[in-house]
C-alpha cells in the first residue's frame, strides 16, 4: 500500500530556463490546494545535500510567474553523483519529512532523479525544464519557446548589419546535442540556413549552403549554427574559418548568443505550459504515479517514464529542414 504523501519537495537543477518559476508556482499552489506541505529546495541537488530547505506557502510564489530564472536558484552538483552524496540527500529528506520530489530540469537533472528514485524508492515526478527541447516524449520543454523568441529577436537585428555590409553571419545558439533551436529560429527569422547536429553525416552542410547561395546570387546571409561539436568539428567559429579559407570572396562574421538565450521574461506559451505541467505533477503523485516525466503531446498532458525521456533520442522533424531549404530562396 502506497504511503500517503503529505509533504512535497520541489527543486530546479541544471541550466535555468524561462518558465521555471511558473512551474514552481503551479506545483506549490496545486499541492497547497490539496492540503499538502511544500518545501522549496534551494540550489538543486546541492541544496538537498546541504539542507537548504524553505517552507513554501501560496504567497511564497506570488508575483513570480513573469520572472525569468528560478527563485529556487540552481547549481551543478558533482557530490550528488556519488553514493555518499545521495545518501546524505536522502537522510536530509527523511529528517525534513519530505515524501516525494518534483524535479524541474533537463537531461542531467532527470538522470540524477532516476538514480535517486531507484536507490531509495522515492516517488519523483520530473518536469522538462530546458531550452534545448531535447527530452524525448514531449513536444516542447519549459523554456524552449522563450529562448526561441529571444534568438529570433537577436537575428532580426543582426540581419540589418548583414544586409548593410553584404556579410555572412554565423550565429551560434545553444543546443549541445540537438538542433531544435537553430532549425526553428532559422525558419522563424527567414535565415538562409541552419547547421545542426541532426544533419546528414555524409553531407557537408556548409558546402551545401554555399552552393545554394551561389545559385540564388545572395550577397548576405544568416546561418544559425548549433553549438554542438563532434571531434572538434562544429560551432560558428569553425564554419567562419572555413569560409575564410575555402571561399575568401565572402566576408564572414560570428555572433555567439550564449547565455542571452536563457534569460528574460518567459513567453505566454511557456507560462501556460509550465503551469499545466506543474499542476499535472501533483495530480500524478495523487494518482500514485512515480518516476515519470510530465510531457505534452498534441496539446495533451502525458506521463513519460523518466528512463525513456533521458535515454531515447528526440528526432527532429525532417520536414522542417525541407521547409527552410525551400523558403530561403
Amino acid at each position: 500500500m502506497e504511503r500517503k504523501i503529505s509533504t512535497i519537495g520541489v527543486l530546479t537543477s541544471g541550466g535555468d530556463a524561462p518558465g521555471m518559476n511558473a512551474a514552481i508556482r503551479a506545483v506549490t499552489r496545486t499541492a497547497r490546494y490539496h492540503e499538502m506541505n511544500v518545501i522549496g529546495i534551494m540550489r538543486g541537488y546541492q541544496g538537498l545535500i546541504d539542507k537548504e530547505f524553505v517552507k513554501f506557502t501560496s504567497s511564497s510564489v506570488s508575483n513570480t510567474i513573469q520572472r525569468g530564472g528560478t527563485i529556487l536558484k540552481t547549481a551543478r552538483c558533482g557530490a550528488f553523483m556519488t553514493p555518499e552524496g545521495r545518501k546524505a540527500a536522502y537522510e536530509n529528506m527523511v529528517e525534513a519529512g519530505i515524501d516525494a520530489l518534483v524535479v524541474i530540469g533537463g537531461n542531467g537533472s532527470l538522470t540524477g532523479a532516476q538514480l535517486f528514485a531507484r536507490e531509495y524508492d522515492i516517488p519523483i515526478i520530473g518536469l522538462p525544464g530546458t531550452i534545448d527541447n531535447d527530452l524525448y516524449g514531449t513536444d516542447s520543454t519549459i523554456g524552449y519557446d522563450s529562448a526561441l523568441n529571444t534568438i529570433v529577436d537577436c537575428v532580426d537585428k543582426i540581419r540589418d548589419t548583414a544586409n548593410s555590409h553584404d556579410r555572412i553571419f554565423f550565429i551560434e545558439v545553444m543546443g549541445r546535442d540537438a538542433g531544435f533551436l537553430a532549425q526553428n529560429s532559422a525558419i522563424a527569422s527567414g535565415a538562409e540556413a541552419a547547421i545542426i547536429p541532426e544533419g546528414s553525416t555524409d553531407v557537408d552542410q556548409l558546402a551545401e549552403f554555399i552552393d545554394r547561395g551561389k545559385r540564388k546570387s545572395k550577397n548576405s546571409a544568416i546561418v544559425l549554427v548549433s553549438e554542438a561539436q563532434k571531434n572538434g568539428v562544429g560551432g560558428a567559429f569553425y564554419y567562419a574559418d572555413r569560409i575564410k579559407k575555402e571561399f575568401p570572396q565572402f566576408d564572414a562574421r560570428v555572433t555567439i548568443l550564449g547565455h542571452l538565450q536563457r534569460g528574460g521574461t518567459p513567453s505566454a506559451y511557456d507560462r501556460i505550459l509550465a503551469s499545466r505541467m506543474g499542476y499535472a505533477a501533483i495530480e500524478a503523485l495523487l494518482e500514485g504515479q512515480r518516476n515519470v516525466m510530465i510531457g505534452i503531446k498534441n496539446d495533451e498532458i502525458v506521463y513519460v517514464p523518466i528512463s525513456r525521456a533521458i535515454k531515447m533520442d528526440k528526432p527532429i522533424n525532417q520536414e522542417l529542414i525541407a521547409v527552410l531549404n525551400v523558403l530561403s530562396m
